[in-house]
């Protein structure tokens, strides 16, 4: 018997490819678990509110949101009329002006030969991918959005000397300098500049209280070189956590001075000369308004081959709609 392979005939006891004749006639065996498959943590959902949700059908809509007019004080003296306020308000619109879509094809010679439910896998994957790309988006556009006193190296509403630093300068000179301990380690003005990790957020939440925002549900995205540095810290004062215990007792981030700390490899990272820097932001969920829908899940055959489409187009906007209840700070590791 002789065997063909790339228009050569092998005798049954040739060799093909470092196997011996028949050997060729052992079929491949694919295994029915599929390998485990790692994504990027998302917490778009904990830290935006979707109050303003409402009906989204499509992009181009958008959502009216109504706010509380300030009201006027003034000083009261016997016998002179009173000034009447007309209290007014400025709406804010959250647009649902963008969108996200996925396509893919099952083949019909693969969907009949396959042993799982690639419709099923490729649409799970499609979910996963999804929330990932857009927080990127959201996590990329809203930090700059934080208000004027709440960002830069003169934050703080009231203090004005709180450094939280900017992109820019020689090697991102105008960054927030963060180190391994109280007074930073390295060289030169960095190290001398630098503050931990925890005092950082601690100048953070200064920011937060001057600007009257409410202690309850604050939260800060931090990425995983900062948490690193919380989890090597020691943090004897376990009151700073939150709790009775030090965060190192399950390896987790908890709460540190009111905030639970989220870790994400989805905040913006600069690199600026020899120097990364990367932008962080804490706020509450009164901060950002986030409206999402798939307003489109559809499945039908492909026109240029035969197998089926699957695609679905998700729909989104958001708004920084509570500036002063968000701070953002660019830091980098020394």
């Amino acid at each position: 018997m002789s065997i063909a392979v790339n228009g050569n005939y092998y005798g049954a006891g040739a060799g093909v490819d470092g196997y011996k004749g028949t050997a060729k006639f052992i079929p491949d065996v694919w295994s029915g678990k599929l390998q485990v498959k790692y994504y990027v943590a998302t917490c778009l959902s904990e830290i935006t509110n979707n109050d303003w949700e409402g009906e989204i059908k499509d992009t181009g809509d958008k959502v009216i949101i109504r706010s509380t007019p300030t009201i006027t004080i003034s000083n009261y003296t016997k016998g002179l009329p009173l000034a009447t306020q007309v209290p007014t308000s400025t709406p804010i619109e959250l647009n649902i002006d963008k969108g996200k879509y996925f396509q893919v094809v099952v083949d019909d010679v693969d969907k009949v030969q396959a042993d799982l439910s690639l419709m099923n896998l490729f649409t799970d994957d499609a979910g996963e991918q999804m929330k990932i790309a857009v927080e990127l988006d959201v996590f990329g556009a809203v930090p700059a959005l934080a208000h004027a006193s709440n960002r830069g190296n003169t934050a703080g509403a009231i203090s004005a000397n709180v450094r939280l630093g900017t992109t820019g300068g020689t090697n991102g000179a105008n960054n927030a300098f963060v180190g391994k301990q109280q007074n930073g380690t390295g060289s030169g003005a960095d190290a001398a500049n630098a503050k931990s990790v925890i005092d950082h957020i601690v100048d953070m939440n200064l920011c937060l209280d001057e600007a009257n925002v409410p202690e309850t549900g604050r939260w800060m995205v931090l990425p995983a070189a900062l948490a690193a540095r919380i989890k090597k810290s020691e943090l004897r004062d376990a009151s700073v956590t939150g709790d009775g215990q030090s965060v190192m007792r399950n390896g987790r981030l908890g709460m540190i001075d009111r905030t639970t700390l989220y870790t994400s490899n989805n905040v913006t990272k600069t690199v600026e000369g020899t120097g990364a820097s990367f932008t962080i932001f804490a706020g509450t969920r009164d901060a950002i308004s986030f409206a999402s829908q798939i307003t489109k899940m559809e499945t039908l055959r492909s026109q240029s081959t035969f197998g089926d489409l699957v695609r679905g187009l998700n729909v989104y906007g958001y708004q920084v709609t509570k500036p002063e209840a968000m701070v953002t700070s660019v830091v980098q590791l020394v």
